[in-house]
């Protein structure tokens, strides 16, 4: 792994940082891992256990258009 690069202001102060694309890219391929699971565990909450089947789902929805 390469050490990031920072860049500093006038004062010495870290404002920015530089790092390699494929470091980028897997931080941002884990964030949107943690989203998902963030979501399911939410979805996963929020579910009542009612389900129907597709057949029927597909039924209503022509009858209903």
């Amino acid at each position: 792994m390469k050490a990031p690069q920072f860049i500093t202001d006038e004062k010495g102060n870290k404002i920015s940082v530089i790092l390699p694309l494929d470091e980028y890219e897997k931080i941002l391929e884990e964030l949107e891992e943690l989203e998902d699971i963030r979501l399911y565990d939410e979805a996963k909450k929020e579910d009542d256990g009612d389900r129907i089947l597709l057949s029927d789902y597909m039924k209503k929805r022509k009858k209903d258009a």
